[in-house]
């Protein structure tokens, strides 16, 4: 396992798909309201523990374009919760050196949360701890699209200019590493474009349940693979030119 004296360079890009929290509630005879409550609580322990292990930007997926499908208390519930996040762990964030970034639309969240997510990006802005990226609204597939509209415009493209129009970001690390939890074994239209040769790894754990050991696990079994790039030898992640290059 890289340790946290890693160079920020070198450190990994791991995205989350946070499933389990309805499922973890339901079980326990609760409300799926309580489930997300305790998905937050999870987050923090995460946050808190991704730079001791050798993480330098973490994505998680929390609320994606498919979400506003599901029943209206429940939306406004994780919307409610998302007000919450942005307005007690500012100071914490800051304090813990974190970068905050919220990727996905903005124009469809209630009134207010935009603002919110800017002055939480602001506030955030020199953290150099760890850069945490949350998925809310987020689709891949609508990031790629629109990133190929912006593109049309272009004279001439390279693999690096499209990753920005995809990210919104420029030289963001592709990611090295998907997890999912809850036992579901799907990507859902997460990460698709800097996720192309990500590792994967599914867990059982409900994301209520998931901690830091479980993490160190997930980031073993990276360590353990073989990373080809399409190649023949294997290579470490950081020798690898990033897909966003030309």
């Amino acid at each position: 396992m890289q340790s946290d004296v890693t160079s920020h360079n070198e450190k990994l890009h791991v995205g989350i798909i946070m499933d389990g929290n309805g499922r973890w509630a339901t079980r326990r005879g609760l409300s799926r309201v309580r489930g997300h409550e305790a998905g937050v609580e999870t987050i923090r322990r995460i946050v808190e523990a991704a730079p001791k292990q050798g993480i330098g930007t973490l994505t998680l997926y929390a609320f994606s374009t498919d979400n506003w499908r599901r029943p209206k208390a429940e939306v406004a519930a994780l919307m409610t919760l998302l007000r919450f996040y942005l307005a007690n762990e500012v100071q914490s964030l800051v304090k813990n050196g974190v970068r905050l970034n919220v990727i996905g639309r903005r124009d469809r969240l209630p009134d207010g949360i935009a603002s919110a997510i800017a002055r939480a990006e602001d506030a955030t802005a020199n953290g150099s701890t760890l850069h945490l990226r949350i998925a809310v609204d987020y689709s891949a597939r609508e990031a790629i699209l629109n990133a190929a509209a912006k593109a049309a415009a272009l004279t001439s493209l390279t693999r690096e200019a499209f990753s920005q129009l995809v990210t919104g970001e420029a030289g963001l690390r592709d990611v090295d590493l998907i997890i999912r939890t809850s036992g579901e074994k799907r990507l859902s239209d997460f990460l698709l474009w800097e996720g192309a040769y990500a590792e994967l790894h599914f867990t059982e754990r409900m994301w209520p349940e998931f901690d830091a050991g479980d993490l160190a696990a997930a980031l073993a079994s990276f360590h353990g693979r073989e990373r080809r790039f399409g190649g023949l030898q294997a290579i470490m992640p950081e020798e690898v030119p990033s897909l966003s290059r030309a």
